[in-house]
């Protein structure tokens, strides 16, 4: 009989894989609560690592449509639940692996598909959104600056040229106007007299 604290964990673990874009499965076995907290952080604001009983995530993947995790449940299980940058949550994930080999990477899931735990390895290794921005940013950044500088001077030249010519210009076109109006209205007049001779 399922009570009401598993039913509740069960509906916690199901919305998380519903609302991550990525989540790794691990074990954790061996570490110290200061060192999972120190891994917590090093994830940032947009992951949650979270300890889980094997049966209740079992049935939470199950209702979620995850089968990633099939046949990986067993021992002390930890997921990583990733909403933000998953490369540079899955870069954390194998840095903080490799200075700590208590912490195993078995398999995890992104956008839908299974991962391995090397596809992990290989997802950590892809360059971040923030890096990518900041690369393309700097990449532009030069061309930016140079069609800036090109698109002053063109402005400081056409003031220079044509600063007394702009006003002159729109004054002529002020006094061609009604000059233009009044044509307009002669128009007419002078038809009616040509179609009276």
């Amino acid at each position: 009989m399922a009570t009401p604290t598993k039913v509740a964990a069960v509906a916690e673990i199901t919305n998380d894989f519903k609302e991550s874009t990525a989540a790794v499965l691990t074990e954790y076995r061996g570490l110290s609560v200061a060192k999972l907290k120190e891994l917590r952080r090093s994830l940032g604001q947009d992951s949650k690592y979270s300890v889980v009983k094997n049966s209740l995530t079992a049935i939470a993947a199950k209702e979620a449509g995850v089968d990633a995790f099939d046949d990986q449940l067993a021992g002390p299980t930890a997921i990583a639940f990733i909403k933000g940058d998953a490369v540079a949550a899955a870069k954390s994930l194998t840095d903080f692996a490799k200075a700590n080999p208590q912490l195993i990477i078995k398999t995890g899931i992104f956008e839908g598909k299974s991962l391995d735990a090397s596809e992990v390895a290989a997802l950590a290794a892809l360059e971040s959104r923030e890096h990518q921005l900041a690369r393309v940013a700097g990449i532009l950044k030069a061309p930016m600056a140079a069609l800036a500088r090109t698109i002053d001077a063109l402005r400081i030249k056409l003031e220079e040229e044509g600063g007394e010519a702009a006003p002159a210009a729109e004054a002529a076109e002020a006094e061609e106007a009604p000059a233009a109006e009044a044509a307009a209205e002669e128009a007419p007049a002078a038809e009616a007299a040509t179609e009276e001779n």
